[in-house]
């Protein structure tokens, strides 16, 4: 299915039954398990699962800025029952594909936008969700607009004094990159925590944040996860981290680096 957006494509595996690869221009976006929407196949979705995990059990009001196949908010209405999700998509194929193609069950809670993600937070009320998830895609990268101190401060504005923001990027854990990222989320989020390979490689890397106090620090860090051990940010140990960089911003804004091919899109080995 070719679009001005790029071509979807569903690949199904042939090892588990309901399950789904979802690629876009033949970079891997989702992986999709229907009959069972606790499997989580990428080890980035896993990383967010279990951090929202580690919130206060009950139902949550979750913001997810790029859909994809749904894969978390498939898990987030599993695990946590009556829990109300909207998901922005921007991408008008993909969204028809997951939608006729990937349906969520009826009574799912999950609401899925065609709709920019900037402009999506930007329409919701403040003080209004539990979770903001970022993970948002075009090219294998992150657009830049949704990377920037303006945009997180809307998204703090969304958040309850409580929430969480969870952000799925790329780049490099020595990077200039991750640090100037890292400076725009810490400009509205004091606490943060940090996943993603410090071989100096460009892959995943995942951003948990939070106001102080409102991330469950010691319960994610206790132990090594499916990304490692994550970096626990703040205070000074924040400040030596960013090492002066400027945070993204509307007027400095960047993409995420590219990732490399071999590992990210299918049939380029």
């Amino acid at each position: 299915m070719r679009t001005d957006g790029g071509e979807v494509e569903l690949l199904a595996d042939e090892d588990r039954p309901g399950g789904w690869l979802l690629l876009l221009d033949r970079v891997r976006q989702s992986y999709v398990s229907l009959d069972d929407p606790t499997y989580l196949e990428f080890p980035y979705v896993q990383v967010l699962a279990e951090t929202i995990d580690a919130l206060p059990p009950g139902p949550l009001d979750v913001v997810h800025v790029g859909g994809g196949g749904a894969t978390l908010p498939r898990w987030i209405d599993e695990v946590r029952p009556g829990s109300v999700q909207v998901v922005f998509e921007s991408h008008a194929e993909l969204l028809r594909v997951v939608q006729t193609r990937l349906p969520l069950p009826p009574g799912s809670g999950v609401d899925l936008e065609l709709a920019d993600g900037r402009d999506g937070v930007a329409g919701l009320p403040t003080d209004s969700a539990d979770a903001v998830v970022l993970d948002a895609f075009s090219g294998g990268r992150v657009p830049a607009a949704l990377s920037t101190a303006e945009f997180f401060a809307d998204v703090a504005r969304v958040l309850r004094p409580a929430g969480i923001l969870l952000v799925n990027t790329t780049g490099a854990a020595n990077s200039l990159y991750l640090r100037r990222l890292v400076a725009a989320v810490s400009a509205w989020f004091p606490e943060v925590l940090v996943h993603g390979d410090d071989r100096g490689t460009v892959g995943n890397l995942v951003i948990a944040a939070a106001a102080a106090g409102g991330l469950p620090i010691e319960t994610i860090v206790a132990e090594d996860g499916p990304m490692g051990r994550p970096i626990a940010l703040s205070g000074p140990e924040l400040a030596a981290f960013l090492d002066g960089a400027e945070p993204l911003t509307d007027a400095s804004s960047l993409r995420s680096p590219t990732p490399p091919d071999e590992t990210w899109r299918v049939g380029s080995d």
